[in-house]
């Protein structure tokens, strides 16, 4: 579901009227709790969390003149998803989200290597997102990016 749109507002209103409240609430979850230094921006067609060229001028190494991303949110056709670099980065997090996710959230983790998968819209875990959300400051994100992703 590709959604043509300069702004994540705009992205939101041009959402099915079902998924337009979802997906405000992830996003509001994860600007309440992400830590300063991070900046929304649309990323790839979708609402991006990303580390700014004025803290990491490098940007990301799939193309240099792009801020690298960190988090992302997409309305998908079957699902609303969340695009968090962490996880596939750090064992660390991805571990801490899959043993935390059952006390929040009755339904099974839909989860590949770095998107969570939302198909019932009802049971997302604001809560838990809000929490990964805050794991990573910029700095600690640049730095797992460099060791484990960027060669």
């Amino acid at each position: 579901m590709k959604i043509e749109a300069s702004s994540p507002d705009e992205y939101i209103s041009k959402l099915p009227e079902e998924r337009q409240k979802p997906v405000q609430q992830l996003r509001e979850a994860i600007q309440k709790n992400i830590p300063d230094g991070f900046e929304e921006t649309m990323s790839y067609g979708m609402i991006g969390f990303v580390v700014p060229h004025k803290l990491y001028p490098a940007g990301y190494h799939v193309d240099p003149k792009l801020p690298l991303p960190f988090i992302n949110i997409a309305s998908q056709k079957n699902f609303i998803a969340l695009y968090h670099s962490g996880i596939y980065a750090d064992p660390e997090i991805h571990d801490w989200f899959i043993g935390e996710y059952p006390k929040h959230c009755k339904t099974k983790l839909d989860m590949g290597k770095s998107c969570i998968r939302f198909k019932k819209i009802d049971k997302i875990p604001y809560e838990l997102i809000g929490e990964l959300a805050r794991q990573l400051k910029p700095e600690q994100w640049i730095n797992i990016y460099e060791k484990t992703i960027k060669r």
